[in-house]
């Protein structure tokens, strides 16, 4: 794979020239407090974002500033675009990258000039008022039809209009990457392109998973359905040494060895799947022991915990209990590379994130080349305010760093490729 990176660009000089970067900007908004109203600022405000919308977690953003900040650093004109949410293809101000101009300029340390569309007028005089080192975010790539048009004379047209503003194109968004959308496969090929120093970390490190990683290789999965890591699943067993299943996706893996799992989250059409992949696994899959059953899916639900056996008919699974914590961090904590993807609970309430804390605090002991396989996992190191830099990597592609370890070809990668 011959890919140019943004060092092979910052060689042959960027001051002046117009670089657009495609980011993955697609953080979780809190709108419980306020709604985006006003989108009529050609500029976001410095130390905050607009109409009091808090941003969730900003760690995407955080992940493109090595590769923003040496363009501006270098003179360039940096014109960014990015998706946020899943518009239908028409503006919609809950989906407004709005408040996250906001958020970028205070962390970039100047206001990020804010295009209230996408390729319209304000996009062009956004750009085109631009000085050198100087930032504009364009508005939502999705409220464009041909971002994500299967049509690809519609893709191609709204990837013209985008190749416009730049003289060059970075790809810095790993987790859209998977994507076969105008911004992310077409554009590149109309622009010089390099992979932005986000994308070529990400690429490297998972390299490595797919290589010849270091032994014992452990893998651990959670989430909510089997169907969706089915084909992450296929693609490792042959590889990995131990592959440990937690989340709400065990409770088909437990339906499928004959247990009874109440109302937990169930894929009975799933069933017959697992309990094959278990036949196949060799012994190397790891199930829950024991499980933290509740009442209702609330956080103030009445819940304790029981063995994987003894799972009452009428309540349901949240969260991996401690014995089986116990467990999986043994397995954990003998293995030298670690590959992890989807929390073990609803981590989100209080009462069911003791599963996820204990696996992601094992792995953070373990002496291996740890990697989080972006996603809820990302979010939820942070959310349980777990140190970051105790994991090797912090992916922040779920469905691409999946796709990756399955082995597909990723559009956005093979656009870069010369």
């Amino acid at each position: 794979m011959s890919i140019r990176t943004l060092d092979d660009l910052l060689a042959e000089g960027v001051s002046g020239r117009r670089v657009l970067v495609r980011a993955d900007l697609n953080v979780p908004l809190d709108k419980q407090t306020s709604t985006i109203d006003d989108h009529n600022s050609t500029s976001a405000p410095q130390g905050g974002t607009p109409d009091g919308v808090r941003i969730a977690d900003d760690g995407r953003i955080r992940a493109v500033l090595p590769t923003l900040g040496a363009l501006v650093e270098a003179g360039a004109k940096v014109v960014v675009c990015s998706h946020l949410g899943r518009p239908k293809g028409a503006p919609d101000p809950q989906f407004s990258l709005s408040p996250v101009a906001g958020r970028l300029g205070e962390l970039l340390g100047a206001p990020v000039h804010f295009a209230t569309d996408t390729v319209g007028d304000s996009a062009r005089s956004t750009v085109a008022d631009l000085a050198d080192g100087q930032v504009a975010l364009l508005e939502n790539l999705r409220f464009n039809a041909g971002e994500t048009s299967k049509d690809e004379a519609e893709r191609g047209a709204f990837a013209d209009q985008l190749a416009s503003f730049g003289d060059a194109y970075v790809d810095d968004a790993f987790g859209a990457v998977h994507r076969k959308h105008a911004s992310v496969f077409d554009v590149p090929a109309r622009l010089p392109r390099v992979a932005g120093r986000l994308v070529l970390r990400e690429v490297e490190v998972l390299s490595k998973l797919t290589g010849d990683p270091e032994r014992p290789y452990v893998v651990v999965l959670g989430g909510s359905k089997v169907s969706d890591k089915l084909a992450v699943i296929e693609a490792l067993l042959p590889t990995v040494d131990r592959l440990l299943i937690g989340g709400g996706m065990c409770f088909t893996f437990l339906k499928a060895q004959g247990l009874e799992v109440g109302t937990s989250l169930l894929e009975k059409d799933m069933v017959e799947t697992c309990r094959n992949l278990l036949e196949r696994s060799g012994g190397k899959i790891m199930l829950p022991v024991d499980v933290v059953v509740a009442d209702a899916f609330a956080p103030d639900a009445a819940h304790d915990t029981v063995r994987v056996d003894g799972i009452p008919s009428h309540r349901l699974g949240l969260d991996v209990g401690p014995e089986t914590v116990a467990g999986f961090s043994a397995a954990l904590s003998q293995a030298k590379t670690i590959f992890w993807n989807g929390p073990m609970g609803v981590f989100e309430m209080p009462a069911f994130a003791a599963g996820t804390r204990g696996i992601a605090e094992a792995i953070t002991k373990a002496d291996a080349f740890s990697v989080v396989g972006g996603g809820d996992s990302a979010a939820a190191v942070r959310a349980l305010g777990l140190d970051e830099s105790s994991f090797g990597h912090i992916s922040t592609g779920g469905g691409a760093s999946l796709e990756y370890l399955e082995g597909k070809t990723l559009p956005g990668i093979a656009a870069l490729e010369n």
